[in-house]
């Protein structure tokens, strides 16, 4: 049982002995076995005082900007009724803890200003954050072909976004009913934009990860960053292997369960990181896909022998469909339990 936990003396403290009832009454249900431990961090309680509540986590150098939490809001969704609500209190809540934010795909921002309003959301965020839209390589493959690179610029001006975030999803385009079809590899298409645009750029994939051979590909290009989104989190072939036919679901379902977790493609970048040497040119991870709450990313980017931060995507779409309030408190308890584990926990 625990020692006295407040500065007053017992005989003033007027909730000591509804608490020491809790205990008691609690003692029992509250026990953890050693098979449930969380072997993966020393526990460490000697060296640090308590972090101040509200006090920021730190200061983060990320892609070109400076965060005050090595928090990444993975790139969800665009163009749909809800999106309005979602991207701004995303957004706002970004602006508040310091936080860095991936817009959901702005294909439709291409050819339309019709949607513009869901995604403008620099002015919340202001503009010391990194902000970043969203395309994927079937479109910009397209946008190649009709000699309309254009467009990018102009849809990175009218965001004020710092950069483009290109989204490799061949199997999520295959299983999708609606889907494109490429006729070059994504590494040709990524090629091709980083020769003929100057403009930042992140790649990721949407649910399933990239291998070792994909990493090392991406990670000798002159990117910002490789944004894992590895499986484990929301799986977008999956999600549209669901919208298809039973037909479509029995010829492709496996597809949707291959994959790399985000434990072994930090691994992955660490040897890559060895092997290439001065040949690597992308320094910086986003380290996404199932990443569930702040152990799991605390975790992860103490692992990664880069300059690393951690997305979740699900994680916040739950919480930003209502009230900007739920999205501000769940943001704020992520925040208080990184500062803990910074104080407390050392990966092992």
């Amino acid at each position: 049982m625990s020692q006295e936990s407040s500065n007053i003396p017992f005989m003033e403290d007027p909730t000591a002995e509804e608490r020491k009832k809790d205990h008691i009454e609690l003692a029992f249900k509250s026990q953890i076995g050693i098979d449930q431990l969380d072997k993966r961090f020393d526990y460490e309680p000697l060296f640090a005082a308590h972090p101040v509540k509200g006090a920021p986590y730190g200061t983060i150098p990320f892609l070109g900007k400076t965060m005050k939490a090595p928090v990444w809001v993975s790139s969800m969704t665009g163009g749909t009724k809800m999106a309005n609500t979602i991207n701004h209190n995303l957004a706002k809540v970004c602006g508040a803890f310091g936080m860095g934010m991936g817009l959901g795909s702005c294909r439709a921002l291409l050819y339309s200003d019709e949607y513009l309003k869901d995604f403008a959301v620099r002015p919340l965020m202001g503009d010391d954050l990194p902000l970043y839209a969203n395309l994927g390589i079937a479109q910009l493959e397209q946008l190649i072909e009709q000699n309309e690179l254009y467009r990018i610029a102009q849809l990175l001006d009218k965001l004020s976004a710092d950069g483009l975030i290109i989204h490799i999803n061949p199997f999520q385009e295959w299983m999708q009913p609606e889907g494109d079809r490429y006729t070059k590899s994504p590494l040709e298409t990524i090629s091709t934009i980083l020769e003929k645009m100057d403009i930042k750029i992140i790649v990721k994939e949407v649910g399933q990860g990239m291998g070792y051979r994909s990493l090392k590909a991406l990670l000798q290009l002159p990117l910002e960053a490789v944004d894992f989104a590895a499986s484990g989190g929301t799986n977008f072939s999956m999600v549209e292997l669901l919208r298809s036919d039973a037909n479509q679901q029995a010829a492709y379902g496996n597809l949707a369960h291959v994959g790399h977790d985000a434990a072994t493609m930090v691994n992955d970048c660490n040897q890559i990181k060895a092997e290439l040497g001065d040949k690597m040119l992308c320094q910086q991870l986003i380290i996404s896909g199932g990443v569930k709450d702040f152990l799991d990313g605390y975790y992860l980017i103490e692992k990664a022998n880069f300059l690393a931060i951690y997305g979740q995507a699900s994680g916040f779409l739950k919480h930003a469909q209502g009230s900007y309030e739920t999205l501000y408190q769940h943001v704020e308890r992520q925040i208080e339990g990184l500062k803990l584990a910074k104080a407390y926990l050392k990966v092992k």
